[in-house]
Order: structure tokens, then sequence, then C-alpha cells
């Protein structure tokens, strides 16, 4: 492995001081997902784009960035994960600028795609540096819990700031405030990253590149599309199309000389429980935000900056969860024991929403911190687990897939939970209500906007009933989901522990001399 920091030293000042400037471009790549919540509207009156326009402008950066993930992270290995991460920041700088400026639907399209493009390299990249810098596991534990928790704070952050801005800006600050910290990483982080590659990954294996984007992005559009659609048979298609390409593209790396992603890399001890426990609390995670963003807004009444704003109190809980999660299994505290508890601690966040009324806003918060406590803890640690267990030339691969194991769950957990609350809304409102009312709980504020006094509360109030209904028995689903989870944490991690500083420092030195 090529890098420029010494790889037997505890990290000091300049490490830490490394890991902040990377954590900035991380939580600008982390808000970008939700930062157009409130930025719609204004880009829509100011725009004109059509239906379909206005959904590709929403939905492009989380499909482009899902797509590149495992891509980014094997060229990050080969031609050093620094030059990579620089790339990537010019050109989420140069898409950020465009974006802002955009005086059509189609150019704001293109930005974000850009936009992906930029942050399939940023997060990958950061994560792996993070390996790089912090070879010391205690250190490295902290440092991966900084990153976990500046990941979930992003995307609870990315609403409000949207909402803040276009209430005192226009919509295109949302996309300037990148600016500053990209320009900040370009300027720090040639003096304060070390660089580093995999010296024998190989050529690139561009066949690779379209099978990953042919596996990745039907299935995870799919999945998003299924809770509010229904098991419409272009998902089904769509799903089974995605899966289909994932077989040819899993064959080609088992086949091939030189793999995108190597198989070896899940033989690393540990490293598959931790990719398949990060995608069920990744299912946790964004099945609950599914459900209790609209119970806020739509349930409640609140309009969206409110529900926004109200939103970030469980992120209070996100910033203990992790340092606390690292203390503990530096004191001795088996790991397994310690992720076993983070699922069950989530299932206790479900359990409260499964007891949530139509008036339980205090209630529904502490349910929301409780379970995003308990998923952060799985989280730092299955990271933690996962790039301490792959050798650390390939910490940009083993980043990437940690990151697109997180997007299928959080797509999985959306469908799959999704699905179960629509069905129980559909169940539990009145047959003589109007047809897009028993659609969605949206639908049946719209037709109520329409009706006069007491039938409109009447439907109101019978909607969001039905609404709370469904979150609650999707609750109950998840409860079980993570409580499972909990018993598997038990059994596949019992006997993994992560390589003590002198193994570390051994394997540095093998991997160099070879």
């Amino acid at each position: 492995m090529t890098t420029n920091n010494t790889p037997t030293a505890r990290a000091g000042r300049r490490e830490w001081t490394a890991l902040c400037v990377l954590m900035l471009p991380l939580l600008l790549v982390s808000m970008d997902v939700s930062v157009l919540y409130f930025a719609v509207p204004a880009i829509s009156a100011d725009l004109e784009p059509s239906g379909t326009q206005l959904l590709w402008i929403f939905d492009i950066y989380a499909f482009v960035l899902a797509g590149l993930l495992m891509t980014m992270g094997s060229l990050g290995d080969r031609i050093g994960r620094r030059r990579l991460l620089l790339f990537g920041a010019a050109a989420f700088g140069t898409a950020s600028l465009v974006a802002a400026y955009a005086n059509s639907a189609e150019t704001l399209i293109a930005a974000r795609a850009v936009l992906g493009v930029g942050g399939a390299t940023l997060m990958p990249s950061t994560m792996a540096l993070t390996r790089t810098m912090f070879t010391d596991p205690g250190q490295r534990a902290k440092a991966i819990g900084i990153w976990s928790g500046v990941m979930a704070t992003g995307i609870a952050l990315g609403s409000v700031l949207s909402g803040l801005l276009v209430e005192y800006f226009w919509w295109g600050s949302v996309f300037l405030v990148n600016l500053p910290a990209m320009a900040l990483l370009l300027l720090l982080g040639p003096r304060l990253l070390p660089e580093s590659r995999n010296p024998d990954a190989g050529r690139f294996d561009l066949l690779s590149v379209p099978l990953s984007m042919a596996a990745v992005l039907p299935v995870v559009y799919g999945l998003k599309e299924i809770p509010t659609e229904g098991w419409n048979v272009r998902y089904v298609i769509s799903l089974t199309v995605g899966l289909c390409f994932a077989a040819l593209f899993v064959h080609r790396q088992r086949t091939t000389a030189s793999p995108l992603i190597a198989p070896a890399l899940f033989r690393g001890h540990g490293f598959t429980p931790a990719l398949v426990l990060n995608l069920v609390a990744a299912f946790g995670m964004m099945g609950s935000v599914y459900f209790t963003t609209q119970y806020l807004q739509s349930v409640l009444g609140k309009s969206a900056l409110e529900a926004a704003l109200w939103g970030l109190l469980p992120s209070v809980l996100v910033g203990v969860a992790a340092p606390v999660t690292t203390l503990l299994v530096q004191r001795g505290v088996n790991r397994a024991y310690v992720v076993s508890a983070g699922f069950a601690t989530a299932a206790c966040g479900y359990a409260l929403l499964v007891v949530a009324g139509t008036d339980s806003l205090w209630l529904v918060l502490a349910g929301a911190g409780v379970l995003a406590a308990g998923i952060v803890t799985v989280l730092s640690q299955m990271t933690d687990l996962a790039l301490s267990a792959a050798p650390v030339e390939r910490a940009g691969s083993a980043s990437s897939l940690l990151e697109t194991s997180q997007e299928f769950g959080g797509a999985l957990g959306m469908a799959t939970l999704g699905s179960i609350g629509t069905a129980l809304y559909h169940h539990e409102m009145p047959a003589s209500a109007p047809e897009p009312a028993r659609e969605t709980l949206g639908g049946a504020l719209a037709v109520a906007d329409q009706l006069p006094g007491p039938a409109a509360e009447s439907l109101t109030a019978a909607a969001r009933a039905a609404f709370t209904t469904g979150m609650q028995g999707a609750a109950t689903a998840g409860a079980v989901v993570l409580l499972a989870a909990a018993v598997l944490a038990l059994g596949a991690l019992r006997g993994v522990r992560v390589r003590d500083r002198e193994e570390e420092k051994s394997l540095v030195r093998t991997a160099s001399q070879s």
C-alpha cells in the first residue's frame, strides 16, 4: 500500500484535523439526499418542469449515487483515494454552481446527475481514507463513530437547511452552500490527507461497471416506487431485471482475473455478517422515516418547516449513541452484545410507534430518537468491523459495498414497511370514501379541502386514524425484524473480534513488503 503517513503510529493532531476536513464533504453529500424537500415548490414555479422532469430532479441524485458507489470505490483503490476524493470535490462543487443557476429543468437534472457522480466518489473515499489514517483499532473506532454520526445528521439537516434557505433566499441557495466546503477540501486536502492505493489491484474491469449499474439501479428504482405506487407490474419487472443483472455481475466477479469487487473480501472474518447487519439496520431506519415524516405533516398538521425542525430532536440521541458505543467496545464489552443491544434498542423505538395515536407528538419523536440511536449504534460497529476485516489496500471497495448495502436496505425498508402501512390504510378507510382518499393520506386531505365543514372533518379524521393504524402495523413488523436481527447478531458476531494494534502493524508490514 502506498501511503504518506506512518502506518504503525497512533494518529495525532494532523490526522484528527484531516478527519474534520473529511467530514465536510460527507455532511454535504448526505444532506443533498434531502435538501430539495422544501425547494421543489419554488423550482416548479421558476423552471416549470413537467411531472416527469420534477421526479427526475428529485430522484436522479440518489439513483446515480447508488449505481456508481461500487465503481468509484474500486477506482479509488486503483488510482488513489485522495486523488478520487479531490476529483469528486471539484465535480461536486462545479455541479452545485450549475444547479444553483440552472435556467431549465434539463440543466438542473443534468447538474443533479453530476452531483450524484461526485457523491459516489466522495462517500467511499472519505470512509476509506478514515481507515487509512487511523490504523490503531481504538482510534479507528472513534473516527468511524464520528463518520456514522455525521452521516445520519446530514440527512436530518438537509431538509431543515432547505426550508430555511428557501424561506429567506432563493431555491438555488440550497446548492451554493456546498461551494465553501468543497473549496476548503480542495485547499487543505492535498496538505492533510495521505494518498493511498492498492499497487497490485490489476487492470480496471470496464465490463463490470455497466453490469453493476444494471444490477443496482432497477432494484433501487423498483423498491423506491413500490411504497407509493404499489406492486405495479412495471416495478416487479424492474426488480427482476436488476436481480438478473446482479447474478451476472457476481458471476463476472468470480471469473475475471481483475474483478471490480474481489470475492476475497467476503472471506474476511466478519465482513459478510457486517454487510448483512448493515443492510438490516438501514432497513429499520428508512422504514421509520417513511412514516414519521408523514405523521408530523399530515396527521399532526404541521407545516413542512415545522415538521423538519421537530424532526431534528431525535438527532440529539444520535450524537450520544456512537461515542457511547465506541467506549463500551473499547472497555471490553463483546461487540456481539453491543450490536444486539443496538438492534433491541431500535426495536423499542418501533414499539413506541406501535402505541402512538393520532395526537402523540412526543411519543413519536421519542420513538424515532430511540430507534435512530439504536441504528447508529449498529451502523458504527458494522462499519468498523467491515473495514477492519477487509485488507487495507481494498478499503475503497469495502467502503463502497457497505454504502451500497445501506442503499439497498433503505429502499427495501421503505418498500416493505411502506407496503404494509398502505395495505392497512386501505383496509381501515371507509368503503364509501372517494377513491383518491382511499389511496393515500395526502389524497384524502386533498379531497377533504373540497368538502363542506362536517364532511371534511369526518374524512380527515378517518384518514388520519387509518394512517396511524398503518404506521402501527408497519412498526410492529419493523420491531419483529429488528428483534430477529438482534438474535442473529449474537450468533454471527460472538466469535468475531477486531484485530488488535500489533496485528495491524504486522499486516501493514506484510503488505508493504509484498
